[in-house]
């Protein structure tokens, strides 16, 4: 296991080295590839999540591909579509660029839900359909997208249904000032010197490990009760949020605190997971699947704030 880290290590530490500032953001998205999991980055343009994305495809030696979200872009410029060979007498089939491993949706947000529903399919069942026919998408393909935040202008938010089917969401910042200087002298073309240190099969057997690490029924518990205290209908329902939370998170949330939980046990060198991995990821697994009351969102109140305090009066 400690050889698997090392190379865990080796990836973040060369990525670091090109996405100045950002660890947090890294990391989260070699936790999507192991986890097989769907990550949403939200954030300024410009803080380097498109670069964040194309260097960790290159070191893991996935197939990456992008597609930048419109208002005018349509399903089948994202999934494909049939066409007519006038030849041949027959409809054959264009895929999309969402054959791939790792897809970009950048600036997710800026498309209407149509297009946002098309992705639906691919991120649960890992297909889709075009005309009658069920095409399976590659292994692992993991769906990382970027989204502007919400008050900006020309954005669309994401339906609830999508939002529950990104593993985490994350923020993003602006770098400090020794990694804003950094970026100065960073090459443009500096991802396609970039080597590959992983490759599938040993992600997969990284996986394998992660899945591997002990979680004791108490932490079981835990996991649990930190998802059912933000539905008000419960029992643990603080009662300061009344008011606050229209709905809580649904049991996929369980699901990836458990799988995320054990990635994080396995970075910190652990082989059991602990309440402070659950804390660390906490605020980015269940904060998008709260949903807040408009009153709250006024006051700017935040999912992932609500979501800490309510799990932090259970231990």
């Amino acid at each position: 296991m400690s050889e698997a880290r090392s190379k865990v290590a080796e990836v973040l530490d060369k990525a670091n080295k090109i996405v100045f500032g950002q660890d947090w953001m890294l990391e989260s998205i070699i936790a999507a590839l192991v986890c097989e999991g769907h990550l949403l980055i939200e954030g300024m343009p410009g803080l380097g999540k498109t670069l964040s994305v194309s260097t960790m495809s290159r070191l893991c030696d996935l197939a990456f591909r992008r597609i930048q979200f419109t208002p005018d872009l349509l399903p089948s410029d994202l999934i494909g579509t049939m066409i007519y060979n006038q030849e041949k007498e027959e409809f054959t089939t264009k895929f999309g660029p969402i054959f791939t491993q790792i897809l970009l949706a950048d600036e997710i947000n800026r498309s209407p839900a149509k297009v946002q529903a098309a992705l639906l399919e691919a991120m649960e069942e890992h297909q889709v359909t075009i005309g009658n026919t069920s095409h399976p998408l590659k292994e692992p393909f993991v769906v990382l997208a970027t989204q502007n935040p919400i008050d900006q202008e020309g954005t669309y938010p994401l339906p609830e249904a999508q939002m529950d089917r990104f593993m985490m969401k994350i923020n993003i910042n602006y770098p400090d000032f020794e990694s804003e200087k950094n970026i100065l002298g960073l090459d443009k073309n500096v991802v396609d010197g970039v080597e590959a240190i992983l490759v599938p099969e040993k992600i997969k057997k990284i996986k394998e490990y992660v899945e591997g690490i002990y979680v004791d029924e108490k932490i079981k518990d835990f996991i649990v009760n930190s998802v059912q205290a933000t539905r008000p209908e419960s029992n643990n329902f603080p009662g300061k949020f009344k008011g606050v939370v229209v709905a809580g998170a649904s049991p996929r949330a369980c699901i990836w605190l458990f799988k995320l939980g054990k990635f994080m046990a396995f970075m910190d060198g652990k082989d059991f997971v602990s309440p402070e991995h659950l804390f660390k990821i906490i605020p980015s697994v269940l904060g998008h699947r709260i949903i807040l009351t408009y009153e709250a969102s006024i006051d700017n109140i935040k999912g992932g704030e609500v979501a800490m305090e309510i799990a932090q009066t259970l231990v």
